[in-house]
């Protein structure tokens, strides 16, 4: 009987200034477009999806991406 692994993404929750932050991620990851970048406040999960997409990176490796971000706009 095949067993599925359970994890647990990390819920991330946008702070601060997302212009600052999406205009420093863009130019650490050019391939970024603005409508990849876009936000609407509660809507974290579709961000995070758009740029595992775009950058083809894992869940929690685009929450430390965005964190990195984040504490580079302070």
């Amino acid at each position: 009987m095949q067993t599925k692994k359970s994890f647990k993404q990390e819920s991330y929750k946008v702070t601060g200034d997302w212009g600052r932050q999406s205009t420093f991620l863009q130019g650490q990851y050019p391939e970024l477009t603005d409508d990849d970048l876009e936000f609407e406040e509660g809507k974290e999960g579709e961000l995070i999806r758009r740029m595992e997409v775009r950058l083809n990176k894992k869940h929690d490796e685009v929450v430390n991406i965005i964190k990195k971000g984040q504490l580079q706009t302070l």
